[in-house]
C-alpha cells in the first residue's frame, strides 16, 4: 500500500504537474484517489504508469494525465453538479468527486456500470450516482449541469448534452469525423442560445456510441453448424488478452531490447509504427529508437 501511495505521489509530480496541470483542486484529487481500485486486479501494479490500461468490454481507463487535463478544463469548484458520459471503471468520476463536485455518471455497458459503482463504493466515493444508459441523451432528471465531461469521442457534440448545460457551464468532449481520433474541445454555454468552442488538444478515445453519437456497428452473421449466430467484434473481446500475451514490458525506453521486434520484422520493406497516445514522451523516444535502428538495416 505504501508503495502505491508513493507511486501516486510521483504520478502527480512527474506526469501531471510537470505537463502543465496547475489547478490545486485537481492536483489534490489526483493525489487522493486510489487508481488501483479502478483497474483490473491483475494490473494493479501498473496503476500509476503513464498510460491507459484495458478494463472490461474492450474499453480502457484513460492515461492519468488526460484525466487530470480534462477535469482541469471543466474549471470545477466544490458543489458543482457534473455529468460524466462514459463511466468506464469509475476513475474520472472519483477524481471529480474528490474535487468536491456532485457527480452523475452514465455508462452504456451494464457490466461496466455495475463495476464502476462497486469500485467507487470501495474507494469511498459511494455518493456518485451511476446508471446504465445512452449517455448521448444525458441525464434530464438531474439537469441542468454546471459541467459535462464526455469520456468517448463523438462525431459531433450531442444536442441533448448542450441543452442540459447551464448558462456559464462547460462541456469537454472529444469530437472528430474519425471514430478513433479526435480534437478535445471545450464548449461554454455563454448565453441562452450561444455556445463558444475552444480546441484544446489532439486525442484518441473509444467511440461515443448512442443515438446522438456513433451508431453501433452491426456484426456480420456467422454460420456455425447450420445455425446463424451473432458475434461481437473480436477486437472488443480479445484486445486485453492479446496485449498481455504479445506485449513486452520494460522500465524505460533505454532498457528496451529490440531483438524480438527486429526478428518479427524480418525482411519486411515497409514497417508501420502505431501511436498509443498523444502526449506520452516515452512513446516518442521509443519510436525514435526504433526508427534509428531500422535506418541502419539493409532491408
Amino acid at each position: 500500500m505504501k508503495d502505491l501511495q508513493q507511486a501516486r505521489a510521483r504520478m502527480v509530480i512527474d506526469q501531471i504537474h510537470a505537463r502543465g496541470v496547475r489547478d490545486p483542486l485537481v492536483l489534490r484529487a489526483m493525489g487522493e484517489v486510489p487508481r488501483e481500485y479502478f483497474v483490473p486486479e491483475s494490473l494493479r501494479e501498473h496503476a500509476y504508469e503513464d498510460s491507459p490500461l484495458p478494463i472490461a468490454e474492450g474499453q480502457t481507463i484513460s492515461q492519468p494525465y488526460i484525466v487530470a487535463f480534462m477535469v482541469e478544463a471543466l474549471v470545477l469548484k466544490p458543489g458543482d453538479r457534473v455529468l460524466e458520459v462514459g463511466a468506464g471503471s469509475g476513475y474520472a468520476a472519483a477524481v471529480m468527486a474528490a474535487v468536491g463536485a456532485e457527480v452523475y455518471t452514465i455508462e452504456r455497458h451494464a457490466a461496466l456500470a455495475a463495476t464502476a459503482a462497486q469500485n467507487l463504493a470501495a474507494a469511498g466515493y459511494d455518493q456518485v450516482r451511476v446508471k446504465q444508459g445512452d449517455g448521448t441523451l444525458g441525464w434530464p432528471d438531474a439537469a441542468p449541469f454546471d459541467a459535462i465531461l464526455v469520456s468517448a469521442g463523438g462525431p459531433m457534440v450531442p444536442p441533448a448534452l448542450k441543452q442540459q448545460l447551464k448558462v456559464g457551464g462547460r462541456l469537454v468532449i472529444p469530437v472528430g469525423s474519425d471514430p478513433r481520433a479526435q480534437e478535445l474541445v471545450r464548449i461554454t454555454h455563454t448565453a441562452e442560445d450561444q455556445f463558444d468552442r475552444e480546441d484544446l488538444a489532439d486525442v484518441r478515445f473509444v467511440p461515443l456510441i448512442g443515438s446522438q453519437g456513433w451508431e453501433v456497428a452491426e456484426p456480420e452473421p456467422q454460420t456455425q453448424r447450420g445455425r446463424v449466430i451473432q458475434s461481437r467484434p473480436r477486437i472488443s473481446e480479445e484486445l486485453p488478452s492479446l496485449l498481455e500475451k504479445h506485449g513486452e514490458r520494460f522500465d524505460t525506453p533505454a532498457d528496451a531490447g529490440l531483438e524480438n521486434l527486429l526478428a518479427r520484422i524480418g525482411d519486411a520493406r515497409i514497417v508501420l509504427i502505431g501511436e498509443a497516445s498523444h502526449g506520452t514522451s516515452e512513446f516518442y523516444r521509443m519510436r525514435a529508437s526504433i526508427t534509428s535502428v531500422l535506418k541502419g538495416l539493409e532491408i
